[in-house]
């Protein structure tokens, strides 16, 4: 017994829904096993693979916070694409802006109108005067960190221990038993030469930071305002009062990645707590799906880039910067974003998301105290996570320690084969506006019926 659970029946329980997930989708397994004829790991992208159960589920439609599967089964979705739907599968709004751009073109390589109206709100919703759009918050990551390198004339990148900035190379570190930097685990060690692009520090942790920034050498300090996804990490009192400071001091550029606190109302994290970065980037969900990303710069950082790369004057050579991407900034992707930002991203679904994530943290908390587990739960807007250890806890390397992979899978498959899709990377659980208090009801409901099978006691 460890963790307040029964491990040994936790393992049988596992055993026995993997056996049901495999009877109530054979279609499902049969596309899986086609799918393995063409698809390097039978899917389109490998991570499809990580859910609970033997294959993926195949999906037939998806609307509001519903998923239907090809066996027919209805499924209340918390997950949202991992954060990529998190305003709803097929928003009406969005979706008739989509289709209305499509029939005028997708991609020109030119601006349309709808990228006037999107930059005054970006600028109005975020803070910062000047933008850029790419296809992926990874990609804005990398150009804002090839930027930070050309106006510093520094080479490494600072970043947290467990971080989340999607598959940024210089992010790909963790610390190992010694506290020695190691590439995270299953990140091949030739992939870069870690050493000379990363400094790695655990978050909250002000005085190894300054000792990272006393080296001279960092580029950036790029981070998530609150860690989400390793089981989530909440800043310490004071932690982003030094961290501003410390990063000035130190003359080094921050970068807050919102891509995923953005749960945290319309401004993100940011906005509700007044940080000041000095880029900001944000991905997944302001698009309706369509792949997008942005990236801000503040006034200084515009003017600093501006003199390493000034604006292009006609019988000049033409040069890209080494950033950039064709399809980059295309007319999809701001009819997109301007739907998102007009008809979604608003009070008004933020106070729904809010008041039904709420309603599934105090279910999550009631049933953990009814078990007497010691674990905790935490919510950050419309994120909801728990997680197995009595505290939130203060970096990224106590997450991962209370992590526990067979416990996940099991909460999860069980959760799966009774219509609830949690996150598969952990126990994540996202409130979008068309979501409902009989859905969230529907999960607590059967939280409690999937651990009251597994506590000390419950085979006798």
């Amino acid at each position: 017994m460890t963790l307040g659970l029964d491990l040994q029946r936790v393992a049988s329980c596992y055993q026995t829904e993997l056996q049901l997930f495999a009877e109530k989708h054979p279609r499902s397994g049969a596309f899986y096993q086609e799918n393995l004829q063409h698809w390097l790991y039978g899917a389109p992208l490998h991570w499809m693979q990580q859910w609970p159960g033997s294959y993926p589920i195949m999906v037939a439609d998806a609307q509001g916070a519903t998923l239907t599967d090809c066996d027919g089964h209805h499924y209340v979705d918390f997950a949202l694409g991992d954060t990529g739907a998190m305003f709803g599968h097929a928003q009406p709004a969005v979706a008739a802006a989509i289709a209305e751009q499509a029939l005028h073109g997708s991609t020109l390589m030119l601006p349309t109108a709808d990228s006037l109206w999107v930059g005054k709100e970006l600028t109005r919703r975020f803070g910062l005067p000047y933008w850029q759009v790419t296809t992926s918050a990874t990609d804005a990551n990398r150009f804002v960190l090839r930027l930070c390198r050309m106006i510093t004339g520094r080479q490494k990148v600072l970043v947290f221990n467990c971080n989340y900035h999607g598959s940024v190379d210089e992010s790909q570190v963790e610390f190992d038993a010694q506290g020695q930097m190691i590439p995270r685990d299953g990140v091949h060690a030739n992939g870069l030469q870690h050493q000379a692009t990363t400094r790695l520090v655990e978050f909250n942790d002000l005085p190894a930071l300054e000792a990272a920034l006393a080296h001279g050498d960092v580029a950036a300090v790029l981070t998530e305002p609150f860690m989400t996804n390793v089981g989530m990490v909440p800043p310490a009192p004071g932690f982003h009062d030094g961290l501003r400071e410390l990063t000035r001091r130190y003359e080094v550029p921050l970068i807050i990645d919102e891509t995923h606190t953005l749960s945290c109302g319309p401004g993100g994290y940011c906005g509700e707590h007044g940080l000041q970065p000095d880029f900001f980037v944000l991905g997944k969900s302001i698009a309706g799906g369509i792949p997008t990303a942005v990236w801000g710069a503040s006034q200084a950082m515009a003017e600093r880039i501006w003199q390493v790369l000034p604006h292009f004057q006609p019988g000049q050579a033409i040069n890209h910067f080494g950033f950039g991407g064709t399809l980059a900034g295309n007319a999809l992707q701001m009819a997109a974003m301007r739907a998102t930002f007009s008809e979604v991203m608003n009070e008004a679904s933020y106070a729904h998301m809010f008041h039904l994530a709420e309603r599934l943290r105090a279910g999550v908390e009631a049933i953990i105290h009814k078990h007497r587990l010691p674990w905790h739960v935490t919510r950050i807007g419309a994120r909801v996570e728990y997680l197995f250890m009595q505290q939130p806890p203060r970096n990224g390397g106590e997450a991962h320690h209370a992590r526990h992979g067979l416990i996940e899978a099991y909460l999860h498959l069980y959760l799966l084969n009774r219509g609830v899709l949690l996150t598969p990377f952990h126990n994540m659980a996202l409130l979008c506006p068309t979501a409902s208090e009989a859905q969230v009801d529907l999960h607590n409901l059967l939280l409690d019926q999937c651990l009251a099978q597994v506590l000390p006691g419950a085979g006798s």
